[in-house]
């Protein structure tokens, strides 16, 4: 296997959290309800949330930043083990079979402020 691509963004997490509160179902149209929600139900605390969006401009990067992606097409989650994995459907996954992309690495975090996502396409 070989990498296809990379891609890495940063997000601030007060100014993520301003736009969610600024715009109204701005949270729903970046996100699949699941991905709203932890393992237990509970509403995901807008550090995560910023994660994931990074994650998913990340898997833009990744691909080339083409037009026309959805951001429902990718979706960030996390395994029992708690490492998060990404499962890509619609234009995501249509632009991802184009390159030849097989598997899927995610890394998240956030801290000081700064949530960020790398994201490897290999196929």
């Amino acid at each position: 296997m070989s990498i296809i691509g990379v891609g890495i963004d940063v997000a601030e997490i007060d100014r993520f959290a301003a736009s969610l509160r600024r715009t109204p179902g701005l949270a729903e149209r970046l996100f699949l309800h699941q991905e709203l929600l932890l393992p237990n139900g509970e509403r995901r605390g807008v550090a995560s949330l910023a994660a994931r969006f990074a994650a998913k401009e990340a898997v833009a990067k990744a691909l080339g930043a083409p037009a026309g992606l959805h951001w429902t097409d990718a979706e960030v989650y996390v395994e029992d083990s708690g490492q998060p994995r990404l499962r890509v459907t619609g234009t995501v996954a249509v632009r991802a079979a184009e390159l030849g992309v097989k598997s899927w690495h995610v890394s998240l975090s956030h801290d000081a402020g700064v949530a960020s996502a790398v994201v490897v396409a290999e196929g």
